[in-house]
């Protein structure tokens, strides 16, 4: 069918996609959906058609799209978006009322007919990989497996600048928060991961998870950063490889907490070996020195085995003492990596504690 040309976008629909192109002329239409460029939204995506006549600018139309759970990421990470930068909403002059209106009745008609959408949908909707943005603090680089931040410009603050840079697998992300500057303050995008709980993790210019940006440019790039990132955790999610459980083996060594958690892990288990089997009460050694039912294993060992086996019990209370010197190694190495801003305050007391606790 015709194209239908809004205020925004061009649409067309072929009873199966609605391909988008943005308009990119002129210094008024919307940076954001400028960086956008064009994109093919499945009618399978499709949850709600809403189509006002006389809602749009000077009484013309209005043209919104409402797409299924999990299937839009600009709706995600954008809350704070104003209206006219929402990828699926399109204005248009009263003259074209009746064909808009046509085309939102089909549209609407084939998204009843579909099935559910594909896993992946929001990955189309989003810029193809590897995607890579910068903003005055640093950089930030989606590869389709990790999101890696960089922290290189000029507006990093000293946490960021010793870090230099982190990255983190899609496993372990659970979300993006995203947030545009006022003017006076600075907006940012943040992942959220399984590790922090949903807690407030400060402010984004010390947050080791957050990329600042300021007001114009960087903040439509970041938002695009961030639905990017959303669509790729909700296909890897969908696909069976996200959560925290299901990390991979490189976003695990890249974790210093793990490594810390692995040494504590196997500190347990040489201790617990060490302690070897509940020695025997003081009944079962006096009957052991003798012969009869109430010698206990021991005692019906050829040989002299009961001073092998005290001798044996000897050598695993030796080793059953705490590593002292071990220990305080380890706290060191936690020391190294709070001062590194490797570990928050509150990681590195527990882990000290814990680890005091042994001695």
């Amino acid at each position: 069918m015709d194209d239908l040309r809004g205020n925004q976008a061009v649409w067309r629909f072929d009873g199966e996609t609605v391909a988008i192109r943005y308009e990119a002329q002129g210094w008024f239409k919307d940076p954001l959906l400028k960086r956008i460029g064009q994109l093919e939204l499945p009618v399978a995506a499709i949850a709600e058609v809403d189509f006002q006549p006389g809602a749009g600018p000077r009484k013309g139309w209005l043209l919104q799209l409402r797409l299924h759970e999990r299937t839009d990421p600009y709706a995600a990470v954008g809350a704070m978006l104003k209206e006219k930068s929402q990828p699926f909403r399109l204005t248009g002059q009263a003259s074209g009322e009746l064909v808009a209106e046509y085309l939102a009745d089909q549209i609407r008609f084939a998204a009843e007919q579909s099935g559910p959408p594909a896993p992946d949908t929001a990955v189309r909707l989003v810029p193809r990989l590897p995607f890579h943005i910068q903003t005055s603090e640093g950089t930030a680089t989606l590869d389709g497996s990790t999101v890696r931040l960089v922290w290189s410009g000029g507006e990093a603050g000293g946490r960021k600048r010793r870090a230099q840079r982190r990255e983190y697998d899609l496993s372990e992300i659970t979300g993006v928060d995203w947030a545009p500057s006022d003017g006076w303050e600075w907006g940012y995008m943040r992942l959220v991961t399984a590790d922090t709980g949903g807690k407030d993790t400060g402010k984004p210019k010390q947050d080791l998870r957050a990329l600042v940006a300021e007001e114009g440019a960087e903040g439509y790039d970041t938002l695009l950063m961030a639905a990017a990132v959303t669509a790729h955790v909700w296909a890897a999610q969908a696909s069976g490889s996200g959560g925290r459980d299901g990390r991979g083996v490189a976003a695990r060594l890249r974790d210093p907490r793990w490594w810390l958690d692995a040494a504590v892990r196997s500190t347990d288990q040489l201790q617990s070996l060490s302690a070897g089997p509940a020695a025997p009460n003081a009944d079962a050694d006096t009957a052991g020195e003798g012969t009869g039912p109430g010698a206990g294993p021991a005692a019906v060992t050829e040989g002299g085995a009961v001073p092998a086996l005290r001798a044996g019990d000897a050598a695993e209370e030796a080793n059953a003492r705490p590593d002292t010197e071990w220990i305080f190694r380890q706290i060191e190495s936690l020391g190294e990596l709070h001062a590194r801003g490797l570990l928050t305050d509150e990681e590195f007391s527990a882990k000290k504690a814990e680890l005091l606790g042994r001695i």
